[in-house]
């Protein structure tokens, strides 16, 4: 069984994204609706930018699925970029050659890519460098992420998110992920679980908007019903925590991340920074059940059977309204950075998009462990083993 894996192709103002699926058994039921909506989860949260209101994502499903279930097969995803439609950006971004010379960009953007692509790939020009870094590649990423979300929840793992701070503001969080009623963080527009901070936070975003600036902060996103034994501690890029910390830093304008008490950890002695096994008697969630989380939901590489718990820092995003201080990629000289168009903070959609990248990392994990063709036989696979879970007497 290949493990589940992916790839996307495609430009932020190209006339598509494309993404292609492999590893998803046969039998799933995958509809497009299932992934819009998630697509339409990313393009909310207070602060985004014009381009929300011109995208109305949704992928077209274009191979791998047949009256409404997988067929093992690879996936193929088509979603479309509305503002492709532009007469200039059919021109600007044509696949093939154009009769008139087209405007170069060259005043470099402090905090992208572009000094650093262009200087790689030898480019005169900076818009090669941006159609791609462009965080719009994170919408094939959530549609991906859809794909996986539907495979986890054949085996009971459910994964959500929510704000923990927006500039300096914090939000209070539960411990528990119990207590966190979803479909409340889904409707506060900053997703947030705290509603005093909500107000806050809008506010925040509103200043900084009025200072042409842009304002981070922090996301945190959550899996329940995660099966213990997923991931390994045989090999170095076989462990799991490393593999989803990877997943999340390769969020556009994420700089950090921890899963659990992580960098709180960091100041404690050990007698306070672990988690407590707890005998068979005080057993309430199952085999093995703990006191706390604080490992969030890894030890060793592998998964404990608790939630898996991932923190991830977003800086302010790079693209600032107030033209920042740079030199100019022809000559050198100074210069002011170019401005297109920017949200002011993306922290909300982050938590989505950390959501899709979890979901892929869980996936292709259980993939690993349980194997299976059909989803039928992925389920029979992981009931067995969790049959073993529990203590491992030999009749004592």
């Amino acid at each position: 069984m290949t493990a589940f894996r992916y790839l996307t192709a495609g430009e932020s103002h190209g006339p598509a994204l494309t993404m292609v699926v492999e590893g998803v058994p046969a039998g799933l039921g995958l509809t497009e609706d299932q992934i819009a909506a998630d697509l339409g989860r990313r393009q909310g949260g207070y602060g985004r930018g014009r381009r929300q209101q011109i995208e109305t994502d949704r992928a077209r499903i274009t191979a791998g699925v047949r009256h409404g279930l997988t067929i093992g097969s690879p996936i193929a995803l088509w979603l479309e970029n509305a503002d492709h439609q532009n007469a200039n950006w059919q021109v600007r971004m044509a696949v093939g050659a154009v009769d008139e010379e087209q405007e170069r960009v060259t005043l470099l953007r402090p905090g992208h890519a572009d000094l650093t692509g262009t200087q790689k790939y030898g480019f005169d020009d900076v818009r090669p460098i941006l159609e791609r870094s462009s965080a719009r590649e994170t919408a094939a990423r959530v549609a991906v992420g859809a794909i996986a979300r539907a495979l986890l929840a054949e085996i009971g793992v459910e994964i959500h998110s929510h704000t923990v701070a927006i500039g300096e503001v914090q939000a209070d969080s539960p411990e528990d992920s119990g207590e966190i009623d979803w479909a409340a963080v889904d409707a506060s527009p900053v997703r947030v679980v705290d509603s005093d901070a909500e107000a806050r936070m809008i506010a925040a975003i509103d200043a900084t908007k009025e200072d042409l600036d842009t304002l981070g902060g922090v996301f945190e996103v959550r899996a329940s019903g995660v099966p213990i034994g997923l991931g390994s501690h045989v090999q170095w890029d076989r462990k799991l925590d490393g593999q989803i910390a990877q997943a999340f830093m390769s969020i556009n304008a994420v700089k950090g991340v921890e899963i659990g008490n992580g960098f709180v950890s960091a100041a404690r002695p050990g007698s306070e920074a672990h988690d407590e096994i707890l005998p068979a008697d005080r057993w309430q969630r199952g085999p093995w059940d703990r006191a706390t989380n604080r490992a969030g939901g890894l030890e060793g590489g592998m998964t404990n059977g608790q939630d898996v718990v991932v923190r991830a820092a977003l800086k302010p995003i790079a693209t600032v309204p107030r033209r920042l201080p740079t030199a100019d990629l022809a000559t050198g000289k100074e210069a002011t950075s170019f401005y297109e168009r920017s949200d002011v903070c993306v922290v909300p959609a982050g938590g989505v998009i950390g959501e899709a990248m979890l979901a892929i990392s869980l996936a292709g994990a259980a993939l690993e462990k349980f194997g299976g063709d059909h989803v039928a036989e992925l389920r029979r696979n992981c009931r067995a083993f969790l049959d073993t879970v529990g203590p491992q007497g030999r009749g004592e």
